[in-house]
């Protein structure tokens, strides 16, 4: 019963999980692409949808690999309501604050080493992604930690730019 769910886990990890990836990857190219406001404002909300469901199915993918509770469970959780909330904030930003750019700090106090040579595809999918996005990003990394800092510039498109 235990390989079919190990089965199970790696056919929605493979499968499902990774066609939400390369969608939301779809979207964010999209969105770049897109000159409409409206259209960008629709697609960023549909963008955040397909976030969640990728995370859980990848809630799903761990619970099926009965990974144990304090490394996985703790930190998914944790991965799960940062994703809400970080929603919620670009959401406020997109309708309320009236900025032209956007930036994110995130900063750890791990031993560090984290640099894009490594060949670590999850710092060069950051990096590509913000540079769909037209923003650039910065990976520091030395034995205190890692921070890596992400800057996009925030179409207005209303009344402060003529096309």
């Amino acid at each position: 019963m235990k390989n079919e769910f190990v089965t199970l886990s790696q056919e929605l990890h493979d499968g499902i999980a990774q066609d939400l990836v390369g969608l939301g990857f779809s979207i964010d190219n999209a969105i770049s692409h897109n000159s409409d406001s409206d259209t960008r404002s629709e697609l960023r909300a549909v963008r955040f949808e397909i976030t969640e469901l990728i995370e859980k199915v990848r809630v799903e993918i761990h619970r099926l690999r009965k990974l144990p509770s304090y490394s996985i469970n703790s930190t998914t959780h944790i991965t799960f309501e940062l994703n809400r909330v970080f929603n919620e904030i670009l959401r406020n930003v997109e309708e309320h604050s009236r900025a032209t750019s956007l930036s994110i700090t995130v900063t750890d106090n791990g031993i560090g080493g984290a640099t894009v040579k490594d060949g670590s595809f999850g710092l060069v999918g950051i990096q590509e992604r913000v540079k769909n996005l037209r923003g650039e990003t910065l990976i520091e990394s030395d034995q205190k930690g890692t921070k890596i800092v992400v800057t996009i510039p925030l179409d207005t498109n209303d009344s402060s730019s003529d096309s």
